[in-house]
Formats: C-alpha cells, structure tokens, sequence
C-alpha cells in the first residue's frame, strides 16, 4: 500500500504530497486529520494537496472513507480552535493597541470591523470554511470577539465537513488522478488571493488619497 501512495506524492512539487502521504500511510486516519490541523495553523499546507490525497488513500484502502472525512474535520476544528484562543487570549484590547501602531488604518475602521463581524460573524465563519485563504484567518477574529465557543465550533465543523468532503470525495473517485482537485482548487486559491491583493491595493491609494487632501483627518 505504501508503494501505491508514495507513487502518488510525485505528483506534488514541494514534497508536500510525499509528507502527508507518509503520515496518512504511518498513522491511517489520525495523520490524516494531524496533517489538515497543521493546514489550519500553518495555510501555506494546502488542503487541496492533503485532503484530495487522502481520499485517494481511502480509495486504495489505507482507511475507510467515512473514517478519512471524520479523521480530517476533526483536525479542521482542533487547528481552527487553536486560532480562535490565540484570537482570545490577544483579546479587543490588545488588538486595538496594535492596530493603533499600524500606518494608514483608523480607529473607525476597527469599529466598523467590529460591528460587521457582531452581525455577519456566523455567516463568516460557516462560509469562511469553505473558502482558500481565509479557511485559517476567520478563526482568529471569531476569538477576539468572543464569538460563543459551542457556536464557533459547530459553525466550524458544518462548514469544514462540507469542504473536506466534497474534496476527499474528489480525490476518492478520481483515484490516481487525485492531484487534478489540486489544479483546479488552486485556481479558486489563486482567484481569492487575487481579490485580496486588489481590495488591499483600492484601500491604500484610497486612503493615501484622503490623507493627501484632508491631512487633518487622522481617525
């Protein structure tokens, strides 16, 4: 069975298919969700290397695939909990102390994240789960404002059964050819932080904009 796997993680640059594969092969379904809490706290680890990957273990019988789907969300709420006490324990105080320091931001702008997060916050972490990039980020806002622990990890769990699912699913029927949930997914990856980018960009000379024609206007 390994023989099989290892075949697979060629197919990944960076070796990263090659160390979850080892996982998954070693420990069965705990490496798996070990593999996807280390994704969350670390985003550069893609889930749509591992969970794709894990599904093509299932597939080949290194474990079940109900075990692979249960292994891999329980790893997505375990790495997402971490986050949301880092986001705690820094706390709306602290937060605001640090965002004081940064340049070109305001103290309305907090409040007005704040505010959108007190209304829109479970929406936010239910669909964040499901979305490249802010798979991991969501987690730590979600803390700061406290959002109610047993609603965190609910969201949390709902949103990432569905996305590890479809995923492993992906990767369970497509068999060797895993590694295309991987081109495709990435292009969804690749889009999301292309919007980030932009949204940052219109920010900035938006606000360097104002600054240069109302420079008495600091909050």
């Amino acid at each position: 069975m390994t023989t099989v796997l290892l075949s697979a993680s060629d197919q990944s640059p960076g070796g990263i298919a090659g160390w979850a594969t080892s996982l998954v092969d070693t420990l069965g379904g705990p490496g798996a969700g070990l593999a996807i809490a280390l994704e969350n706290l670390f985003p550069p680890l893609p889930s749509e290397v591992i969970l794709p990957l894990t599904g093509f273990a299932a597939a080949q019988g290194v474990l079940s695939l109900p075990l692979a789907i249960f292994w891999t969300t329980l790893g997505s709420v375990v790495g997402a909990a971490a986050l949301y006490w880092i986001g705690a324990l820094l706390g709306r105080d602290r937060v605001r102390r640090i965002w004081a320091r940064m340049p070109l931001v305001k103290a309305s702008d907090l409040t007005r994240t704040e505010e959108w997060f007190e209304k829109h916050g479970t929406k936010a972490v239910f669909f964040g789960r499901m979305v490249p990039i802010f798979r991991s980020l969501i987690s730590v806002p979600a803390g700061v404002e406290r959002m109610p622990l047993l609603v965190f990890l609910g969201l949390t769990t709902l949103g990432s059964a569905i996305w590890n699912t479809v995923l492993i699913l992906a990767g369970y029927l497509l068999g060797d050819q895993w590694h295309l949930v991987e081109q495709y997914a990435g292009i969804l990856s690749k889009v999301v932080l292309g919007l980030v980018v932009l949204a940052v960009v219109v920010f900035v000379v938006k606000r360097l904009r104002e600054r240069s024609t109302h420079p008495d206007r600091a909050n």
